[in-house]
This record gives structure tokens, sequence and C-alpha cells, in this order.
């Protein structure tokens, strides 16, 4: 099958977290199971340092029209990578900006336009470069894809057969703008109903994708569920309950290859299920460069690798933090976020400097560090559609200690003592009340040897490769190219 995946973001040119790392993997599995695949992006400005302008021109210029004026596009050949080829819309005046999606000020105002381009840009690519039997959109900034092919393209014969499959990698992020924003990118006035992009009285790229895509997909089997309720599901619960029928939950997986502490260069020590010892040196790694010295082999590492917002539940953190204070433990925290909650971890690092650490930073090195020489990662997510470190700790013998929301419980089974099974301890509520208890729970098992081993090896042993998700996208995109057909 020739599938082109659209998104924002992919691993290596350029990402800001799980969803870059979903569309290069998936992207490379599913070229290895046979299917002809492609990846579009923007052209980012950081993206030309990185190929230090070893590329060539796949289309020298498109056209795409605006409401008072045009703008011209090229389209970059990035390439094949692990069987993928990648081809990148450049427009310098809109892409070629240091952040992805905003500055320090919030995210860029002209983001309708950016991402309306691009998706539109796409779609007269794949004219030219090949036309896929799929179009695979990943989250609000590419989901106009779905709603041109259902309004401004709809008659074009080159694109008519077809169909498109919407991922939310987060409902919580939907790219709403202006009413006129239907006027800006030409599109007819029919599109802006509460059946297509109007919500709540604005433009709704999201809301468009879901409402014009053939399939729709989320990233766990629990998120699928939750976000058809309004606790989850960011006021889009009743849309989604609407398409319930085209909704599927495929659970990401990891990077195998990427993530494998028998093999990992960023790592002190290798080490397997079998032979753990390489472990203790992770640790004693982690630690030094946290400037944690003299902590004692029995004193629990918490390791905390995340994005310090609202979602990731950092106040149960803060809320939590006296208490954790007197529980024999050191916590590490690598992590950017809101300056709100940068500054809830800052002066918990500082009222207790002998026992929490803190970068506030994201680095990729660092994070392998913390997820192999942590003894326990925590996780205390409000909601987590998939959650990707949680499959990295099991695979690293780390054990985590979870929310059990979206696809942390999914992927987490808690911990039998009594049976010796379970890869983890999980809570419910979320109250940092509850986190303790969990926390609790975990230490328990931890100051036993044999059974801390035992939970070690559960997780290590639990396969999170991408083959059978590969599989199961597979099927929706055969859903989706059959509901095409009958819907034209």
């Amino acid at each position: 099958m020739r599938i082109a995946l659209v998104a924002s973001e992919c691993v290596p040119f350029a990402s800001t977290g799980g969803l870059g790392e979903v569309v290069g993997a998936l992207s490379a599995e599913l070229a290895q199971q046979g299917s002809e695949v492609a990846v579009y992006m923007p052209f980012y400005a950081a993206m030309r340092e990185l190929l230090r302008h070893e590329w060539k021109t796949a289309i020298a210029s498109i056209t795409i029209p605006f409401q008072h004026s045009n703008r011209f596009v090229s389209v970059v050949d990035g390439g094949r990578h692990d069987g993928v080829q990648f081809y990148f819309i450049d427009c310098p005046e809109l892409f070629g900006r240091e952040g992805l999606y905003g500055g320090p000020g919030g995210e860029y105002e002209d983001n309708w336009e950016r991402f309306g381009l691009f998706c539109r840009a796409v779609l007269e690519a794949a004219k030219q470069l090949g036309v896929p039997e799929v179009f695979h959109l990943h989250d609000w900034q590419a989901a106009m894809v779905a709603v041109y092919l259902k309004t401004v393209y709809r008659h074009d014969p080159a694109l008519r057969g077809t169909a498109t499959v919407l991922t939310i990698h987060n409902a919580g992020y939907q790219g709403t703008f202006a009413a006129e924003t239907v006027d800006r990118l030409l599109l007819p006035w029919e599109v802006y109903t509460p059946e297509g992009v109007e919500h709540y009285g604005r433009f709704n790229f999201l809301k468009g994708g879901i409402t014009c895509s053939e399939r729709i997909t989320t990233v766990s089997r629990k998120y699928a569920e939750e976000i058809q309720t309004p606790a989850f599901g960011a006021s889009l619960d009743g849309v989604l309950r609407w398409r319930r029928g085209d909704l599927r939950g495929i659970l990401n997986g990891v990077d195998m290859s990427e993530w494998d502490p028998a093999r990992d260069g960023n790592l002190a020590a290798h080490y397997t299920s079998e032979r753990l010892e390489g472990k203790r040196a992770c640790r004693a790694d982690l630690l030094h460069a946290f400037g944690l010295e003299g902590v004692a082999d029995g004193t629990a590492v918490i390791g905390i690798v995340s994005r310090l917002v609202y979602q990731k539940g950092v106040d149960l953190l803060a809320d939590a933090a006296k208490s954790l204070g007197e529980r024999n433990v050191v916590v590490v925290i690598l992590g950017t976020g809101e300056a709100h909650y940068e500054g809830m971890m800052r002066a918990w690092a500082q009222r207790s400097p002998s026992q929490v650490a803190v970068e506030l930073r994201y680095d990729d090195v660092m994070a392998h560090k913390v997820t192999a020489g942590a003894d326990l990662v925590v996780m205390p997510s409000r909601y987590e559609p998939c959650g990707l470190n949680q499959m990295y700790a099991m695979r690293y013998g780390t054990v985590p200690v979870v929310r059990a929301t979206g696809g942390l419980d999914d992927t987490v089974e808690e911990w039998q003592a009594e049976t010796g099974t379970g890869t983890g301890v999980k809570f419910h509520d979320a109250t940092s009340g509850a986190l303790l208890a969990a926390l609790d729970r975990a230490l328990q098992a931890f100051v036993d040897d044999e059974q801390w081993v035992k939970l070690q090896r559960n997780g290590m042993q639990r396969e999170f490769g991408w083959a059978v998700a590969a599989q199961e996208y597979a099927v929706v995109y055969g859903e989706a190219v059959r509901g095409r057909g009958i819907s034209n």
C-alpha cells in the first residue's frame, strides 16, 4: 500500500517529543512491512543546518493561494531513510523560525496560515511526486488535508480515490482560530458548521480533521475511550462519540533499537534482564551527573523526565515534596515547561539540595541516563494519551509509578507481590496522597531484593516494538480506503 504520513514533526529532523518519535518509528516499520511510505513535514530553520545543504529540490515552485495574495513554496527531497522517502515543504517566511510552533511570547499568531499552507502544499506536491492511497495525518497541524480533500479538492481526479486517517496524539491541542480563517484559507463557508470545522464560534483544525477523515485513531485503547467523555475530550467528546464507529485506539510502540540497555551508547555500562550488574554503574553515573554524591545503595533513586505542565501532574509532585523528604529517596528531575511549574521544581531542589536535583532543560542523552540510572520513574499525569517514558523505563529495568490513565493504564500491569506478577505500580486519584501511597507500595518492593529483581525483569521482558501497531494501522488504512470509495 502507498502511505503518506503528514506531520509537523519527525525524528531525526525536528521533534519536541512523542509525536516526532512516533512518526519516525511508525513510518520505518510500515516500510519494513512492505508499504511504500513517504513522510511530509515543514522545512524548519534548524533542519537546514542539520542537513548542511545536502539536499536537492524535488519541486521548484508551487503556488498556494490565500485571500489577498499567493505564497510560493518549494519541496525539498529529504532522501530515503530506513526505506522511507522524506519531503519537506519549504516556505522560509513561515517555517524559517527558531520555534516549531511559537517563541517566548507564545504560539505564532499566523499558525493558521503556516499549517493551512503546509496541508495544501502537501496535496499539490503529492500530485507531482506520487499520490498515496492513504494520507495518514497527525494532530491538528496536518488535519486540514482531510478538510481540503472534502471541499476544495473534492472533484480533483488525481486525488479522488485518496483516503485519510487522522491520529490524535493529544486532544488538548486543537489549533483554534478566528472564524474568518474560512475566507483566509479560501474554503467554502459550508464547512463552517457544527458538523465541520466550527467549534464554539472558532475555526478548529482538529475538529475539521475528525469530521472529514475516513478513520480516526488515538495512541492507546484507554485514551480512545477517555476522549469520548467530557473529562478527557477537551470539549470534542461529542463529535468523537458521533464518530465512535470510526475511532480506534492503537497503542504506540517504541524504537527497540534506540532504547536498548544492552547497546545504548549513552550509558555508563550495558546490561540485560539476565545480567543486571551494569545498572548499578548507570545509577552511579546518573547521581554524579546531577551532583548527588554519597547516596546509599538502600536509597531509592526516583527519576522524572517530563514536560513541566499541568497535564503531567507536576503540582502533585510539589504537594508531595514534604512527605517525600521523609522517605529514603532522592529525586532527579529533567525537563522544561511552564515557568510556574519550573519554579516549583527549582524551589523544591533549593529547599532539599541533598535529596533533589533539577535540570530545567531537555537533553536526549541525559534522558537515557535518567531512564537507566533511576530505580523508579514517576508519571502522575492527569491524562496521558499514550506515554513513552513508562515503556522506556520498563525496557531499562526501571519501575514505573503511574496514574492509571490513557496509555499508562494500558501498558503498566499492577505489581502483585504474592504472585510475582506485574511491571509497576498504579494509582487512580489525581492527588498527592494517592501518589505517595503508590510510591510506598513500590518502595516496599525495593527493599526486598528478590521482589525487586523480579519486578525489574518482568518489565524488561515486555514487548513494546512497532510491529503489532503497524499491522493494526494497515487494517485501518484498508478500512479508510473502502470508506472513501463509499463516500464518493
